[in-house]
């Protein structure tokens, strides 16, 4: 099912400007470590979820990195830059190959399935 977006020549060449340039320099980073590394985790601090992936890729020894905008209470904004950016609500993100596999639902299937990168 493809997600469903305003269409471009409904949104303000003034917003989309305003849309590109929010956080660019953190969705930059995020996108080009995604790029580059075989294994990513976005998250933040104090999440649950985001502790669950990280222990799971460790115990399989799989190496990944991890890269952290903030908490509940800090840097929300640079967070919802990425969630823009990926289309994706929660984290943490993981990304496998380039590809965003979704949270930590999705790895535990992922493991269960035998299907983590070795």
């Amino acid at each position: 099912m493809t997600r469903l977006t305003l269409s471009q020549d409904k949104v303000a060449p003034t917003v989309q400007e305003a849309v590109s340039k929010f956080h660019r320099d953190i969705v930059e980073h995020v996108a080009s470590t995604v790029a580059r590394d075989k294994v990513v985790v976005v998250g933040m601090a104090q999440n649950p979820f985001v502790k669950r992936a990280r222990k799971l890729l460790e115990a399989e020894g799989i190496q990944f990195t991890y890269i952290e905008y903030g908490s509940y209470f800090s840097m929300w904004q640079k967070r919802l830059a990425i969630k823009l950016w990926a289309g994706f609500p929660t984290f943490p993100m993981v990304f496998i190959d380039g590809t965003l596999i979704g949270g930590f639902k999705d790895l535990e299937t992922l493991k269960q399935q035998g299907k983590l990168p070795k």
